[in-house]
């Protein structure tokens, strides 16, 4: 037996049944998902209920939230990107460009995370003007991301060493990062902001203590002995063939969320026009509330990716399509059962953010608009993944952009000018039925046509 095909043998990814797989790889991306997305709901429950800060504070981490998108943005098109090519190989028996992959994914994460520091320090009042922070916003937006912008480094190198841990086969090892990172915050949070006394600092500086502890975390772990595929800083060196490979891998999933900073840009500027500041609040609590509803969604494809990507390399496309198709099954499940929540329980989901009487309601009837079509979004977030994951970047970009970036953005414009406030709530139920149509299109072609299809690496 040849050493590629010894490779593949020793690997569970291309030999156990597909079900278990799932399970094992998903169940400890959806927890870690879950816990990962209480750095920001946590953040905002604490300052929405702290005396001095409320809805004011809601707001400033909402203005925010663009720039803390870019930093998972940049961690996803190294991870994510990265961990695809790095999977595809290992499937394909290649262990030593695997080594290579990771080395200069670690090298991008680096460096990306530096730059992102001095431009936040250069720039940062502003980028906060621009995404839309008024002149009673914009202390409070200050004062938080002033000092999240430091933690740049620890938060982009550990999400996107995160990926290549779960690829390398140890979803666990890749959940309980997420815990150490998510549980610290929560434990300093009400230690900084209520105990200490310093509110939004405490908060910001809650999550980069925490961010550094996942930090340490996912690089002891290619440095020790755990890891199938050790990251060996010693020689390594810059290869841009492989750095290229790497980004147009990522470009799909980093394109979706800077779509989506974008998008909150764009949002955040037509509610202040026609909502005022408590508009922007209202929409803080959906989107923290969205966050925890459909990180389990991620998680799930977190688990699909690493199984449909070494299968491909390995050319074992029924096990792919089984991959795929019971993770859209899952996926659905797991956002149809949060939607019945947003259902039946939307006012006390939102109150637990803030009671003020004026943004209970508020955030109550945005809650319910918003969330409409919200159970087709599971079949676009694995569908749309599906072709990243076997190397078809461009057909995936497509579909990853077409909600937010075809059809949301330009909803929320046009029927704004229609329909006010309202409008900018229903443009979201419009965009999810259109990308759901779109995406559906695609993937039924991708799915059937499998042995036809070649990588674009």
């Amino acid at each position: 037996m040849s050493v590629s095909a010894q490779a593949q043998a020793q690997n569970p990814l291309g030999t156990e049944p597909i079900p278990r797989l799932l399970w094992r790889f998903s169940l400890p991306a959806i927890v870690g998902m879950l816990v990962n997305a209480l750095y920001n709901v946590v953040d905002r429950i604490y300052i929405g209920n702290a005396p001095g800060l409320g809805a004011n504070g809601i707001a400033g981490i909402t203005i925010s939230f663009p720039i803390m998108i870019i930093l998972l943005a940049m961690g996803v098109l190294y991870g994510i990107g990265g961990a695809t090519l790095f999977s595809i190989r290992l499937g394909q028996g290649k262990e030593d460009e695997a080594e290579t992959v990771l080395q200069n994914a670690v090298i991008l994460l680096f460096a990306t995370g530096i730059v992102i520091i001095v431009v936040g320090i250069l720039f940062l009042e502003p980028l906060l003007s621009a995404f839309g922070a008024s002149e009673q916003i914009m202390p409070f937006a200050k004062s938080y991301l002033s000092i999240i912008i430091f933690g740049a480094v620890f938060a982009v190198t550990s999400m996107g060493l995160n990926h290549f841990i779960r690829a390398d086969g140890s979803p666990k090892v890749a959940m309980l990062s997420m815990f150490l990172g998510a549980g610290t915050n929560i434990i300093l949070d009400p230690i900084f902001i209520y105990a200490l006394g310093w509110g939004m600092e405490g908060a910001a500086l809650a999550t980069i203590i925490s961010q550094f502890f996942s930090f340490i975390w996912v690089i002891s772990y290619f440095l020790g002995k755990r890891s199938r595929v050790r990251l060996k800083l010693k020689g390594a060196r810059p290869r841009w063939s492989v750095m290229t490979m790497i980004m147009a891998l990522g470009i799909p999933p980093f394109s979706m969320q800077l779509i989506s900073s974008l998008l909150n840009v764009i949002l955040n500027k037509t509610l202040m026009a026609h909502g005022g500041d408590l508009g922007i609040s209202a929409m803080g609590i959906v989107n923290s509330l969205q966050t925890l509803l459909l990180m389990p969604v991620i998680g799930i494809n977190q688990g699909v990716q690493p199984l449909v990507s070494f299968n491909f390399g390995a050319k074992k496309y029924d096990r792919v399509r089984q991959a795929a198709r019971l993770g859209i099954i899952f996926a659905t499940l797991v956002v149809l059962v949060g939607w019945i929540a947003t259902r039946l329980w939307p006012q006390a989901m939102v109150g637990l953010f803030n009671r003020e009487p004026d943004l209970l309601q508020l955030g109550t009837y945005a809650l319910t608009k918003w969330f409409m079509l919200t159970p087709l979004i599971g079949f676009q977030i694995i569908a749309g993944s599906f072709f990243q994951a076997i190397g078809r970047s461009k057909t995936s970009l497509l579909l990853i952009l077409s909600r937010q970036g075809l059809f949301l953005i330009p909803g929320i414009l046009i029927f704004a000018q229609l329909y006010g406030l309202r409008g900018i709530l229903w443009a979201a139920p419009v965009s999810d039925a259109l990308s759901f149509i779109v995406t559906t299109t695609f993937f039924l072609w991708g799915y059937k046509n499998l042995e036809r299809i070649a990588p674009e690496i």
